[in-house]
């Protein structure tokens, strides 16, 4: 099983996500309602939280602990988001452009994008 998998499986409950964190369930369930973390419910509606879930509510625990206010801490899991959106971008266009290389020496032919960028070489 891959570690993101393993991260993302809900197996903890509140109480045991609060003695880990140190923070009190009014908190957690704030962070919830702020977007932050979406745990997932049980037949019985309660919630059980994951490994990332617990990170990100450490990674706002010690935004908090540094004087960071809410519309702060917004702000910079935005921009984590967008740079993390940036990256898988980067990292498909990577892909595509690998695949694309190895497809046109099969064919022992030029690429057109291979064509296209010679020009700036």
């Amino acid at each position: 099983m891959r570690s993101e998998v393993r991260k993302s499986m809900p197996l903890l409950s509140i109480s045991v996500v609060m003695q880990l964190t140190d923070l009190t369930a009014r908190q957690i369930r704030y962070y919830e309602e702020q977007g932050f973390i979406t745990p997932a419910r049980t037949a019985g509606n309660q919630r059980k939280f994951s490994l990332n879930d617990v990170d990100i509510l450490f990674d706002i625990k010690d935004l908090v602990d540094d004087q960071m206010n809410m519309a702060s801490v917004r702000k910079i899991f935005a921009m984590r988001a967008q740079q993390k959106q940036e990256e898988q971008d980067n990292e498909a266009l990577r892909r595509m452009m690998r695949e694309e290389h190895l497809r046109a020496q099969r064919l022992k032919t030029t690429s057109i994008r291979q064509g296209d960028l010679s020009r700036f070489y």
